[in-house]
């Protein structure tokens, strides 16, 4: 297993490097000093880029000011490190003036299918009141059907005790603000940490990182499922962690392709894939077996959790783009099919954004879910 992250890291810097470089040339063709490639040059210190990390012992991030509650053992001894986050509550994650990158979150809770879909993460760039991240904390964090099964890829890695991670960088010019708000009926606890760079250069139309929820349960025949809706203006999709409960046993879900209609795209898209599994760089059928840009990390009592992140095989759109995946069986030879489909899907586009679509309420997020 060591080996294999110590390979999944080497991977992963070289694909992210050629995003930096490209993002530095860039800079330097609009006028603006670039900073180093902080992932592939390590060693390069003069980046003019401020490191700063917020959690509950440090909730503004601030110089100097961590730690500073008190426990039994006195102060700066483990004061603050989790709350209770009770049912009904939100608490703001943080706060952030920028320019800056969020660079990693991490989070772990209460491991239950129930609150996993219960909490709901938001993110609202600069001035924007609607959120451009909205999620249940455990499909964002990389998991479909709250079932914690641990596993790593480029975008997230996942602890068999729910030690939740993801890695995408999320830029900001102003301001960046994040909620977590627990719609569940049980006070859960909540432990978090937000790592980010401050100082960055971006310009004002950078990509900011948005994410979408959406579940159908069921699907609708010949309807293509939406993994992401129309996006006007330009952007960049960085693929989906996808869920499915099979609503047939023994017959195959999976043959549906995935349509991606972009700059003009009416009845026809123009990437257009092969099956679902193929979409997520399997075949013939599906296995339990997760990679850093793709794979299944959940194949059981048939439910499935898939995903695919498209790194270093960008999919850019300039002026509109939304993306289907169709639902279609095997039975017999192929067939229409309806099934339990969600997913979060994330994607990079300038702000003011159109406001997301409407999230399935909690009942909705929580039904028919994995149980042991």
């Amino acid at each position: 297993m060591f080996v294999r992250c110590k390979v999944v890291q080497v991977l992963w810097l070289a694909a992210f490097a050629a995003v930096l470089v490209a993002g530095c040339e860039e800079s330097t063709k609009k006028g603006r000093v670039p900073y180093s490639n902080i992932v592939t040059e390590p060693y390069i210190l003069d980046t003019g880029l401020t490191s700063r990390s917020i959690c509950f012992e440090n909730p503004t991030g601030a110089p100097g000011q961590g730690g500073t509650d008190a426990s039994k053992l006195g102060v700066a001894r483990k004061g603050k490190p989790a709350i209770t986050l009770k049912a009904g509550q939100s608490v703001q994650l943080c706060d952030i003036e920028g320019p800056g990158t969020i660079r990693h979150i991490w989070m772990t809770t209460a491991k239950t299918p129930e609150n996993l879909r219960s909490l709901v993460i938001r993110a609202y760039w600069e001035a924007q009141e609607h959120p451009s991240i909205e999620s249940p904390i455990g499909d964002f964090m990389g998991f479909a059907h709250g079932k914690v099964q641990h596993y790593d890829s480029a975008v997230h890695s996942l602890g068999m005790n729910a030690g939740m991670n993801i890695w995408l960088p999320m830029a900001f010019t102003q301001r960046a603000r994040m909620t977590l708000t627990n719609d569940g009926t049980k006070d859960v606890p909540l432990f978090y940490q937000i790592d980010y760079t401050l100082g960055e250069d971006h310009p004002a139309d950078v990509g900011r990182l948005h994410c979408v929820f959406r579940r159908e349960n069921p699907t609708t025949e010949k309807e293509d499922f939406v993994l992401m809706p129309q996006r006007m203006g330009k952007g960049r999709f960085m693929g989906a962690l996808i869920g499915i409960r099979n609503l047939h046993p023994g017959q195959w879900w999976g043959e549906g392709e995935i349509k991606v209609y972009m700059d003009g795209d009416t009845e026809f898209p123009t990437i257009c894939g092969t099956g679902s599994e193929d979409y997520v760089g399997l075949s013939y059928g599906m296995q339990q077996t997760p990679f850093l840009y793709n794979g299944c990390n959940l194949n059981q009592k048939d439910f499935v959790s898939m995903y695919r992140w498209h790194i270093p095989d960008p999919i850019y759109w300039e002026k509109e783009c939304r993306i289907t995946m169709q639902q279609i069986a095997w039975k017999d030879g192929l067939a229409e099919t309806s099934d339990d489909w969600s997913t979060a899907t994330f994607w990079y586009e300038p702000v003011p954004s159109e406001p997301l679509p409407d999230m399935p309420d909690v009942a909705a997020r929580t039904a028919d879910i994995w149980s042991e």
